[in-house]
């Protein structure tokens, strides 16, 4: 293959994420916002697993919900920190909160599942919303989440909240959440059909109407997962049932994770249900690396060499690459310094799913919150 071939094939790799992101963020809109009372008796429920330092917040910022009828579950999952104390400090003051004690963890089910699982039972709303202990959520966010839940038709909503970031390693990493889904993901395809290969969501923020999530039988249909933003929408299709995306940029935040300590075994710990399978791994690699870091390899070279027309290939998907990361984090309000240093984020997590592979392939999976996989004997 030429250098001008390899040119070109840059330039149509940077372009298939550049126009499915302007297709994209055309259907990927907020929740509308709306005056008045939706009337709508919603639990939250939130899985909490030695959070201490986030569950006060993501309590009280539920609490603070306008506009719905909420209860507030949190499951103590066999945390040693002062998570339960600090919930059931709330719950003196308001009765809208409920501490519960999750039950030890059987053999075949992954954590947060199963406290999930627990925490359906524990509902006593016919709306459902599963949260994570480092979500925040914004005054307003459910009363929109069931406004779009009622308009949609759907079964199941999900949505990617603001992230937070902090550290290098988060400004670089977390942003590309967003960049894969737009990028690689047909909206259309997700609103308007209810095929499972279209299945995508977060499993920081999910909604669903809880006669649906029974009739898939909860989350003891993906029991084994640990990558329940796409596993759980996909099990509600596989029923026939619809799910859609929104955006949750001004609904909720969340700080993910908190430097390269947790972020890189976080990402990885799931990877393999998703990017990181033998099968999707090495298209993956070449959607990503071929259109999002290769043109930047290739433009020094293409300089040296006088190529002209290489050049032009060259700039133009190295433009397509940078312009596309840049119009995401002016939508989403993502780091500056990510966006700068997109390709060097793309390799990044391109390392942790063939990092993540490598583990899995050797049958050594990742621990996560104190537990072993769920391969191993649970406990």
């Amino acid at each position: 293959m030429s250098f001008e071939q390899i040119a070109f094939v840059s330039l149509v790799l940077a372009a298939i994420p550049a126009v499915m992101v302007l297709i994209n963020l055309t259907i990927y809109r907020s929740p509308t916002r709306r005056d008045g009372d939706t009337d709508q008796a919603i639990s939250v429920l939130i899985p909490a697993r030695d959070e201490e330092e986030s569950i006060g917040d993501a309590v009280r910022a539920a609490l603070a919900s306008r506009g719905v009828d909420v209860e507030v579950v949190v499951l103590d999952d066999h945390s040693t920190d002062a998570t339960a104390a600090i919930v059931r400090e709330i719950a003196t003051h308001d009765a809208r909160v409920r501490l519960e004690t999750g039950k030890d963890l059987p053999a075949g089910w992954c954590g947060k599942q199963h406290a999930c699982h627990q925490l359906s039972k524990l509902a006593s709303h016919p709306t459902l919303v599963f949260v994570d202990a480092d979500v925040r959520l914004a005054p307003d966010g459910l009363r929109r989440m069931a406004e779009f839940l009622r308009r949609s038709g759907a079964d199941l909503i999900s949505g990617i909240p603001r992230q937070i970031t902090g550290t290098w390693s988060e400004k670089l990493i977390i942003p590309l959440i967003h960049f894969i889904l737009l990028g690689f993901l047909p909206m259309l395809g997700v609103r308007f059909s209810r095929w499972p290969a279209f299945a995508a969501g977060c499993g920081q923020l999910f909604m669903a109407h809880r006669a649906a999530y029974w009739a898939i039988g909860g989350h003891a249909a993906i029991k084994s997962s640990r990558h329940d933003g796409v596993t759980l929408p996909r099990a509600f299709r596989q029923a026939g049932l619809k799910t859609d995306l929104f955006d949750a940029t001004s609904v909720a935040v969340c700080r993910m994770y908190r430097g390269l300590d947790e972020l890189w075994p976080g990402f990885a710990k799931n990877a393999t249900e998703g990017m990181a399978t033998p099968a999707a791994i090495g298209p993956w690699t070449m959607l990503l690396f071929g259109g999002q870091v290769l043109p930047f390899l290739l433009l020094p070279v293409a300089v040296l060499t006088g190529d002209a027309t290489a050049f032009a290939t060259v700039a133009v998907a190295t433009a397509l690459a940078y312009c596309t990361r840049l119009v995401l984090t002016v939508r989403f309000r993502q780091s500056w310094l990510g966006t700068l240093l997109h390709p060097a984020g793309v390799v990044l997590v391109l390392a942790i799913q063939w990092f993540a592979l490598w583990r899995s392939l050797r049958g050594r999976e990742i621990p996560w919150k104190g537990r072993a996989p769920i391969t191993e004997t649970a406990t």
